[in-house]
This record gives C-alpha cells, structure tokens and sequence, in this order.
C-alpha cells in the first residue's frame, strides 16, 4: 500500500512540474513569397525562441534560392508591396529595418547598429533552410508588431553596399503585436 501512495505521489509530482516546469512556444511565424503583385505562397516558417544566449532562430523553410540571404526584422507588420521611389517594390509594406535606437547604421547582429538585423540565413542545394542561428542582442518581446523579411542577396552587415547587398525582398512573414 505504501509504495501505490509513493508511485501515485511521484506521478502528481512529476505531473505538477511539467505544467509548472513548461517552457513557453516559441514565437513562429509563417513566411511568404513576395513580390511586386503581393503576397504569395507560403515557403514554411521561422521559430524564434528566447535563450540565455539570445534569440535562437530556425528556420524551416523550402523554396528558396541556393547561398546565403539577409535576414532582418522591418518596423512595419505589413508584407504588402507598396511605393517606393515612384515604383511599386514587393513587401515595401514592412518599412526599413527595425532600428528602435535610431543607429540609422546596419552592423549586423553582433555590432552596433539596427537591432533588426539579424544572422544570415543559409540555404541549401535543395533550396531548403534549416540550419539554426543566434540573434545576440534581440529578444522574443522585440518580434511583436513587426515584419521578418529574407532578402535575394546575401549580408555582410555594413552600409555599403546599401544595407548590406542584401537586395530584394523575396519572403516576408508579420508577427502580430
């Protein structure tokens, strides 16, 4: 009789800690193919999770073009096409990058500068993207109310080229606030 209390006991405990004990979800956010006739279908989805290291994401997605991709969150949570310059640009809904401290300087995720820019995103033969980063200085908090855009180019987190080199916006996803 004594070891059912224990055993029965040791399973409410254990049942309790995992309610207590779970880890939030992580924030994911579906993303699309964008272009200058709007939003298109869906390429998978990035997860963002916070860790004592900073913001770990991963993507999940199938698609793409082959080689590396700026990877950023944009003030707006819009992935519309809109104007830009009197041509209408895809996903120009997002705005630029999300600079909360007014850096107005792009030293990817490690410098300075947006807060909004984030690892590259690497993509294989196959035009999948699985492969995990770690965006230091940024936060699940900071995602809320934005858009996450994958650029054509890669990054090399400077100003010149503009922005990086990374190009055209060709996915985005918003993250609701």
């Amino acid at each position: 009789m004594l070891k059912a209390r224990v055993f029965a006991g040791s399973c409410l405990l254990g049942a309790g800690l995992l309610v207590t004990g779970a880890a939030h979800a992580a924030t994911e956010v579906e993303m699309h193919s964008v272009s200058t006739d709007g939003i298109g279908d869906s390429l998978g989805t990035i997860s963002f999770e916070d860790s004592e290291h900073g913001l770990r994401i991963t993507p999940d997605l199938e698609g793409l073009d082959t080689g590396i991709h700026g990877l950023h969150v944009h003030v707006n949570p819009s992935c519309e096409p809109a104007e830009k310059d009197g041509e209408t640009v895809a996903a120009a809904g997002a705005g630029g990058h999300f600079d909360p401290e007014d850096t107005g300087t792009h030293q990817g995720p490690y410098g300075d500068g947006h807060l909004g820019d984030l690892p590259a995103l690497a993509v294989g033969q196959q035009g999948e993207a699985t492969l995990p980063t770690l965006a230091p200085r940024i936060s699940e908090n900071d995602l809320a109310g934005h858009a996450i855009m994958i650029h054509s180019g890669g990054d090399n987190y400077s100003d010149e080229p503009k922005l990086g080199g990374g190009g055209a916006r060709v996915a985005c996803g918003v993250i609701e606030g």
